[in-house]
């Protein structure tokens, strides 16, 4: 049986010759299983190489109690783009038996009513150009560090980032001109190519925003922003540090599969390493 023919409850039913009634019965018993695949990038044998190479960059050289140990990458900013929408093409809910099926319609902006002359109207991007990426690089990220970075840390900051073409390349003379400005020293490094497991925004960031965002409505793109500022704030700082746990434990993966990306995330007990060791400082096993 092809995996096309396991996609539904009723093709395996029906391949197996069995009632959809017994599937659910072995689902539960866990003699089957449900699995989400996500297809991922295709990689080279130069992207496996760099991507070992990436993963090697963040190890330090020395050993602790005889373990090799990650950077605390506490001066690392990752930086990416995400899409978030007023609401969702298809959702779900949960209806009581006599209630009544909810009824959800989208009106183009252009069809909206013109505001009186002199209002202010905030609009969405319509695409990511390497203007917008510079200008807000350049006009709000670079700022926002500077204003809340701690004052007793190191101002080395590496700002890192995918290799989309909008993206700044790291002799941008603009980025130059300001990364060396007020004690600071930022440093644009671009992660290998065909990566995105070695980004926590992808990895988990984006998603518990996105969570938190979809259960929130949004009639106007100004409740959009609201709702996504919003998310943002309420987030744990407890919650990304546990992505990042979870980057290195995929950094240690790919190391484990030689750069190749069909690895699974490993379960750790996130709140256990909280409490018992220093988080970002995840123990890499010598076993690769």
């Amino acid at each position: 049986m092809s995996m096309l023919e396991r996609s539904t409850i009723r093709k395996v039913a029906s391949k197996m010759e069995v009632s959809k009634t017994t599937i659910g019965r072995f689902l539960k018993s866990n003699q089957l299983k449900p699995h989400t695949s996500a297809i991922k990038p295709t990689l080279t044998e130069t992207n496996k190489i760099e991507r070992m190479k990436w993963c090697l960059s963040h190890i330090q050289t020395t050993l602790a109690e005889g373990k090799l140990l990650y950077h605390s990458m506490h001066n690392i900013v990752h930086i990416d783009e995400k899409w978030f929408y007023m609401t969702k093409t298809s959702d779900r809910y949960y209806l009581l038996p006599d209630e009544d099926v909810p009824y959800r319609s989208y009106t183009s902006p252009k069809k909206f009513k013109e505001q009186a002359k002199g209002t202010m109207e905030t609009k969405p991007i319509q695409s990511i150009t390497k203007e917008v990426m510079t200008a807000c690089l350049l006009n709000q990220i670079i700022p926002s560090i500077k204003a809340k970075w701690p004052a007793n840390a190191s101002k080395k900051i590496f700002i890192q980032q995918d290799n989309a073409k909008p993206h700044l390349r790291a002799a941008d003379h603009q980025f130059e001109a300001l990364a060396s400005t007020d004690g600071f020293e930022f440093h644009l490094i671009s992660q290998p190519p065909n990566s995105p497991d070695t980004n926590v925004l992808v990895l988990g960031y984006f998603r518990a925003i996105q969570s938190l965002q979809d259960d929130k409505m949004a009639t106007s793109v100004d409740d959009l922003l609201r709702n996504v500022f919003t998310s943002f704030e309420e987030l744990s700082p407890q919650t990304l540090n546990r992505v990042f746990i979870t980057l290195q434990s995929c950094l240690t993966a790919i190391l484990q599969v030689h750069g190749k990306n069909d690895y699974k995330i490993p379960h750790m007990n996130k709140n256990r390493l909280e409490r018992t060791e220093l988080p970002l400082h995840f123990r890499l096993k010598k076993d690769w």
